[in-house]
């Protein structure tokens, strides 16, 4: 009887020394893989990659039509008075100087919306972090990119990203 009662207190004593030291022993998570894989995340990129696209075919055709522009100025530099060509030089550089200012609106606009969508993307992540870890009673999680090497097993990128799909279906970036 009483090996029945040490064999036990020893059982109990070993499974809580092993969940102690699985709670010491860190976690990562990929956040790139997060941010790019998630079905918010996915949805964001789209709406940025189309938007980007659609503002640089219409900043390339405002291009186009200046060069042709610049093209019917120059042919005509023998025809115009020199204050005329001049007038239609400083107009054309003027249409210049609005299409540098709309491309590079254009790019601030979308890498704002960029980064928004990233803060959203991270301020919902933060608490299903912190109940996995309380649940699964980690006491830390590392980036996987501030590692050099770790075992694969310590990897929960997967079980945080189908929790996140579960929590953030889209990100409002209109």
């Amino acid at each position: 009887m009483k090996n029945l009662i040490k064999f036990t207190i020893l059982f109990f004593v070993i499974i809580n020394v092993e969940k102690s030291v699985n709670a010491e022993i860190p976690r990562f998570v990929d956040f790139k893989i997060i941010l790019n894989q998630s079905e918010a995340g996915k949805k964001a990129q789209k709406f940025l990659k189309d938007k980007l696209d659609k503002g640089i075919t219409n900043i390339k055709d405002k291009e186009k039509k200046i060069q042709d522009e610049e093209k019917k100025i120059i042919s005509q530099k023998k025809i115009l008075s020199p204050d005329e060509y001049k007038k239609q030089v400083q107009e054309l550089r003027n249409k210049v100087t609005k299409l540098q200012k709309e491309r590079n609106t254009l790019l601030n606009d979308v890498s704002n919306q960029r980064n928004k969508a990233r803060n959203e993307l991270l301020k919902n992540l933060n608490p299903i972090l912190k109940d996995y870890m309380k649940e699964k009673k980690i006491r830390i999680v590392l980036d996987k990119k501030s590692l050099l090497v770790a075992d694969e097993n310590l990897d929960i990128t997967n079980e945080i990203l189908s929790r996140l799909n579960q929590k953030l279906k889209k990100i409002d970036l209109k």
